[in-house]
């Protein structure tokens, strides 16, 4: 079987290693492939692995040998998977990999806004603690998590483990999962969507992309927010409004947000968020923990192994 690697940098930049991968077929692997190049790049594939990489119905009709599409990744909207059932070509992903990195992401933006560590630490830096009057100074109010609510829209996976976390600060943890009828565990209290935002000191994220949640968080969810709230958004960046989350840090309506997506990666320079008041983003890498990546790329490769086997998993389509 000749398997192409359509975009394997994002997942092994150099740390980890393809020969697992190897082991089942002749193996081409690209870090980085432009549009104009994937059909010539997989125009022998029998297997591809995309990250990125759009594998779209008029891509997969011009690749008449390819037999299974594997998505290094746990979203898939990169395929067109009709496409593919049509071909009796089955998609693959990997569900669950990162769980425990994004949730950590989650408290290292929600730290960041409570504590401002980096901002301070860059004052020490320049000097100003050795010139002080007291001995210490502050900057910016510090938050003390105890007590604060927590308000999760989304209760999967990853949703259940920030909870974890956040009980383990002591926090009260409130949560809307539209599937969800029970609390799955104690220390959660079930809510209304708008609850969430109206009740919460911190609302984070952790939906799918759908219609319905689509800009989910909108200027009239921001606005039920407490003026001293955190906005944290380590899903799907198009779950919020931009332009109105940007308005609403700059008027003072909430007090922050840690994103760690955006609706459109890489960014448009001129996307208001990077440059918005107490706005932190960072470059969509809460996943990629080399722990993370390494279950990530045995998991890709055990995706690979069973449908040689005949008896394929994690199939979407």
């Amino acid at each position: 079987m000749k398997i192409v690697v359509t975009d394997g940098h994002s997942l092994n930049p150099g740390d980890l290693s393809w020969e697992k991968l190897k082991l089942l077929g002749t193996c081409e692997i690209h870090d980085h492939s432009e549009p104009q190049d994937v059909i010539n790049r997989t125009a022998d594939a029998e297997i591809i692995l995309t990250n990125k990489v759009v594998l779209s119905r008029e891509i997969i009709a011009q690749l008449p040998k390819l037999k299974y599409i594997g998505a290094t990744a746990t979203g898939y909207n990169v395929v067109d998977t009709e496409a593919a059932r049509e071909r009796n070509i089955p998609v693959t992903n990997v569900p669950i990999y990162a769980t425990r990195s994004v949730a950590q992401m989650v408290f290292a933006h929600l730290t960041n806004l409570t504590s401002r560590v980096a901002e301070h630490s860059q004052t020490v830096r320049q000097g100003r603690w050795t010139t002080s009057k007291d001995f210490c100074y502050w900057d910016y109010p510090l938050v003390e998590l105890e007590g604060l609510t927590m308000g999760l829209v989304g209760l999967g996976r990853i949703g259940r483990a920030t909870a974890k976390l956040a009980a383990a600060f002591g926090m009260n943890v409130l949560a809307y999962d539209k599937y969800v009828t029970d609390a799955p565990d104690k220390e959660i209290e079930l809510a209304e969507l708008d609850g969430v935002f109206r009740r919460s000191d911190m609302v984070s994220l952790h939906c799918p992309l759908t219609s319905e949640t689509d800009k989910l968080v909108n200027a009239g969810r921001l606005a039920m927010m407490k003026s001293s709230a955190f906005l944290i958004n380590t899903s799907r960046g198009a779950l919020v409004d931009e332009a109105a989350l940007a308005e609403a840090l700059n008027a003072g309506h909430i007090a922050g947000a840690g994103l760690d997506v955006l609706a459109v990666e890489p960014p448009a320079a001129d996307n208001p968020l990077p440059a918005a008041k107490n706005c932190y983003v960072t470059p969509h890498i809460a996943w990629a923990t080399k722990a993370s990546r390494a279950r990530l790329m045995d998991a890709a490769v055990a995706n690979v192994k069973a449908f040689l086997a005949a008896q394929p998993q994690n199939v979407v389509n």
